[in-house]
């Protein structure tokens, strides 16, 4: 589906209550219409940000499937595992060596939270329905969002290549922290995780910032796991890379400083594998052997969360 869980509804985009009239609504509409246009000073991604919730709910019929969890074109709407679901992608061409389980750290973590949200005991006839999702708390929503982040990261990862090996959901120090993907290769060793906020953020100081955080320090915290991996299995990372969905960063890719020698960068996902497959700016190559002893040091040590 289009949006994420951790999305503003139209109703928030449009500032008024679930329960607005319709009148109410298009006046709020009209009105942030006029406030956010380019053309008057507006901001524009405000601006297509209200044009969008209009078209969720501006209409009675699309409204009413909206508050039904379906989507405007009326097909079911869900953020459930696929059926048979892999990172592997169709075709004879050779992908990357994966391990691991992407995102069912982050689904298990999800559906204990919401059961306990619910009640124990409550029936939850379909976990991911968008209208209970949407009326959970942010951890909970946050939780499913990550997930399917990382579930859209390992399937660009794939296609990486034979040349490459990538490991998900990686066990980093206790057992409520881990790196969604570890993925080594000709251009160094990369500790990658996959974050949806839900709204844009910015970057100051080496670490990311806007109203869409709740005190997480997502750059601090990949570099603190990191450090517990490169450790354990006596390896340096490349790179330390926050993946981002392409709306929500203003610029293709912006650096965060250095941890321990390895380059801390956020970037746009679209441009992730180019980022792997280039490597990153004054990082040398790793060479055959090198990869190998690396690639054994890691087998040997990883634990999957």
């Amino acid at each position: 589906m289009p949006d994420s869980p951790m999305s503003a509804s139209p109703y928030e985009v449009l500032g008024v209550p679930a329960s607005a009239s319709d009148e109410d609504l298009r006046r709020a509409y009209r009105r942030l219409l006029r406030a956010t246009h380019p053309d008057t000073g507006g901001d524009p991604q405000r601006f297509i940000a209200v044009q969008a919730a209009w078209e969720r709910v501006g209409s009675p019929d699309a409204r009413a499937q909206y508050d039904r969890g379906r989507s405007p074109v009326g097909e079911p709407a869900s953020w459930a595992p696929s059926a048979g679901h892999s990172e592997r992608t169709a075709g004879t061409r050779p992908t990357a060596r994966t391990f691991g389980h992407p995102g069912g750290w982050r689904r298990e973590r999800y559906l204990a939270l919401l059961r306990e949200w619910v009640g124990l005991g409550e029936a939850i006839p379909d976990p991911y329905d968008p209208v209970l999702v949407r009326r959970a708390p942010r951890e909970i929503r946050h939780l499913l969002a990550d997930a399917l982040a990382e579930e859209a990261t390992a399937r660009r990862l794939a296609t990486l290549g034979i040349g490459y090996t990538v490991w998900h959901d990686v066990a980093a120090g206790s057992p409520d922290e881990k790196i969604d993907h570890v993925v080594l290769g000709p251009t160094g060793l990369f500790a990658i995780q996959s974050e949806d906020f839900g709204a844009p953020v910015g970057v100051r100081r080496g670490e990311l910032t806007g109203d869409a955080l709740a005190g997480e320090r997502p750059t601090h915290e990949l570099a603190v796991r990191a450090r517990a991996v490169a450790r354990s299995a006596r390896v340096r990372f490349t790179g330390l890379l926050l993946v981002l969905p392409d709306e929500h960063l203003a610029e293709t890719a912006a650096s965060l400083g250095t941890s321990r020698g390895a380059e801390q960068v956020v970037l746009r996902a679209s441009v992730l594998l180019t980022a792997l497959r280039d490597g990153l700016p004054d990082a040398p190559a790793v060479g055959g052997n090198e990869i190998f002893e690396v690639r054994t040091r890691l087998q040997a040590t990883i634990r999957f969360a």
